[in-house]
């Protein structure tokens, strides 16, 4: 997948702001960025339900939104929201969506009794849907934006209302459809969700401010990131803010960690910062994780 310069406004709303993007096939790609930072507007351009205002795009082969019909062929998409019919039974939701996509009688049987077997449904197969738990519905809903096995599936926010033991399963399916081809891109905001992923890019006010491997982006926060330990940590944290240089300031258990701006002796600095306060704390250097790279990215030139 490839765009170039995508573009979307909403009258004098500038919704997405001239983005590239470059997918490898068979990847996990993750979506990262504030509400309203065109995450879902992104993912509904690159798989044609929205036209562009500007840009070009490139899914499998195919121009967007010219060739928009063919892809849908091709493509999976799977909303934040529930979309299936509560009222129907697990299979009966499995038999509509395998019908619309033009499955066969045999092959519907065959690849509905897959799909009920492979996301742990088969004793749920004459369950109405609106019984379910959110993980439960969350595993149907997959099951039906790949009962067509697409090439390409789009994820928006599938997460976001299950436990986190369902969240871990559900990403186990996910690396299982990468390994058999399927290529993947989802948006969420769980940090621990966007490691998992092969690449990531993070999105704010409409505009592309980091992309890469989550490796590739921590490692360039190196010496941006410290450990404070103190006695009495919230007076601390509010000596730190403010401060030239100080991007954020978040306590993490007993601890703060705090976010700067690129420069050397950070650490020796805030420590000397903190002490002509009467503050004594121990301070130093920690490794950069991923909700550092994303406070970083969407806060930009804070002091």
């Amino acid at each position: 997948m490839r765009a170039r310069g995508l573009g979307k406004r909403f009258g004098k709303l500038q919704a997405v702001d001239g983005v590239d993007l470059t997918v490898p096939r068979a990847s996990v790609y993750g979506f990262l960025g504030p509400n309203g930072s065109g995450k879902s507007t992104t993912i509904r351009m690159l798989c044609g339900l929205l036209l562009p205002t500007a840009g070009d795009i490139e899914v499998l082969g195919l121009d967007i939104p010219q060739q928009a019909e063919e892809l849908r062929k091709r493509i999976g998409y799977m909303t934040q929201k529930f979309s299936l019919y509560e009222d129907l039974t697990v299979r009966e939701n499995l038999e509509f969506l395998a019908t619309v996509q033009g499955l066969s009688r045999t092959a519907r049987k065959a690849r509905i009794d897959e799909l009920l077997v492979a996301y742990n449904l088969a004793d749920r197969a004459r369950q109405l849907a609106g019984t379910m738990s959110g993980g439960q519905k969350q595993r149907l809903a997959l099951a039906g934006a790949t009962v067509h096995k697409p090439e390409l599936l789009f994820l928006d926010e599938p997460t976001s209302a299950v436990d986190p033991e369902s969240r871990r399963d559900f990403w186990e399916k996910l690396f299982d459809l990468a390994d058999a081809g399927t290529t993947i891109l989802v948006s969420t905001h769980y940090m621990d969700e966007a490691e998992r992923c092969h690449r990531i890019a993070i999105l704010d006010a409409g505009r592309l401010v980091a992309d890469g491997t989550p490796a590739e982006l921590t490692a360039a926060l190196a010496g941006q990131t410290v450990g404070v330990i103190a006695r009495e940590p919230r007076k601390a944290q509010a000596a730190l803010h403010g401060t030239e240089g100080v991007i954020s300031v978040a306590q993490v258990g007993n601890e703060l960690r705090v976010l700067t701006t690129p420069a050397t002796g950070v650490a020796g600095r805030l420590q000397t910062l903190l002490r002509g306060k009467g503050i004594e704390a121990e301070v130093r250097a920690i490794d950069p994780n991923l909700e550092d790279v994303f406070v970083s990215a969407t806060h930009p030139g804070i002091t």
